[in-house]
C-alpha cells in the first residue's frame, strides 16, 4: 500500500506516525537516559533528553546492592520454562478443541475459556494454601505451575484452536492416508504448520512471566529467589526512600529481554493473532 503513495504522502504518512510514537517511546528514552544521570539530574524540569554528564554506578551499585544477577537468573529461566510449557499444553489442547469431535466439546470449551474471566486476586488465597500444605511455598514452583495450567494458557490454547480450525483439513486427511496416526499428524503436519501462532504465543506467555508481580510477591521470601519485579521494589535507602538512579538502571536492564523476544518474534505475532478469528 505505501509504494503506491506519492512521495508526499509518504512524508506525511511517516511524519504522523513518528508524533504518535513519542508518547510511547519518552518513557522508556527517559529511564533508559537518566539511568546514566547524577540523582540531580533526573528530576531537574525541563527534563533534558540527553545527559550532560554520564556515569554507569548505578548498574554496578544495581548488583551490588543485593543478588541482581541470581534474581535476573531467577526471571530469565522462569519464563523460559513457563513459555515452553504453555507451549506444550496449549499446542495439544488447541489441536484437540479444534480437531476431535467429542460429546460436550463446546461446552468444554467454554468452562476452559471461563478460566479468563476469573481475577488472580480471586484465586492467590486458595493457591497459596495449596502450595504452602505442598511443601511449596518460597520455591519457584508456584511461579512455574500457576501460568501454565491458569489463564495464560487457557489464552494461548483459544488462539492455538482457533489457527487450528483455520488449517485445511485436506492436509491431514493425505497424512492420514499416508499411515500417519493421530499424534504423528499433530507433530509433523498441524504443529509445524503453526510456527506463527505458537509466535504469537511465546511473546505473550514470555512478557506475562517476565512481568509476574502478584505471585511472587506472596509465595517468595528469600532475596535469592526474588524474581525481576519483585527485586526492583527493594533498591531503597535506609528511610525507605527509592535510590533512583540504581532503580532506573535496573529497569533499564529488565526491559532489554522483552525488546529482544518481541523483535525477533513480531512478524509471527502479528501473523499468529491475524489467524485467530478467521473460523469460530
Amino acid at each position: 500500500m505505501s509504494s503506491r503513495l506519492s512521495p508526499r504522502a509518504k512524508v506525511l504518512l511517516y511524519g504522523t506516525l513518528c508524533v504518535l510514537a513519542i508518547p510511547f517511546v519518552f518513557p522508556t528514552w527517559w529511564m533508559v537516559t537518566s539511568s546514566v544521570k547524577p540523582v540531580s539530574e533526573i528530576f531537574a524540569f525541563p527534563p533534558s533528553l540527553i545527559p550532560t554528564s554520564v556515569s554507569f554506578a548505578g548498574y554496578r551499585e544495581a548488583f551490588a546492592t543485593q543478588p541482581f544477577a541470581r534474581q535476573y537468573l531467577n526471571s530469565a529461566y522462569i519464563a523460559l520454562v513457563v513459555t515452553f510449557g504453555t507451549l506444550a499444553v496449549s499446542s495439544l489442547a488447541g489441536y484437540a478443541f479444534a480437531r476431535i469431535r467429542f460429546r460436550g466439546q463446546n461446552a468444554l470449551f467454554l468452562v476452559v475459556l471461563l478460566g479468563l474471566l476469573i481475577p488472580s486476586e480471586v484465586t492467590i488465597v486458595p493457591l497459596f494454601r495449596m502450595f504452602n500444605a505442598a511443601g511449596m511455598v518460597d520455591t519457584h514452583w508456584p511461579l512455574i505451575l500457576v501460568p501454565i495450567l491458569g489463564a495464560p494458557s487457557v489464552l494461548a490454547t483459544f488462539i492455538m484452536r482457533q489457527f487450528f480450525i483455520a488449517l485445511p483439513v485436506e492436509l491431514e486427511e493425505a497424512a492420514r492416508l499416508d499411515g500417519l496416526g493421530r499424534f504423528a499428524t499433530f507433530w509433523r503436519i498441524a504443529l509445524p504448520l503453526s510456527r506463527p501462532a505458537l509466535g504469537a504465543v511465546s511473546i505473550f506467555t514470555f512478557l506475562h512471566s517476565w512481568n509476574l508481580y502478584l505471585e511472587p510477591i506472596v509465595f517468595l521470601s528469600t532475596p535469592e529467589k526474588f524474581t525481576l519485579p519483585q527485586a526492583l521494589t527493594q533498591f531503597v535507602d535506609a528511610y525507605g526512600g527509592p535510590m533512583w538512579n540504581i532503580q532506573l538502571s535496573a529497569a533499564s536492564l529488565t526491559a532489554i529481554p522483552v525488546l529482544v523476544v518481541f523483535v525477533i518474534a513480531q512478524r509471527q505475532f502479528i501473523e499468529g493473532l491475524a489467524h485467530t478469528g478467521l473460523k469460530g
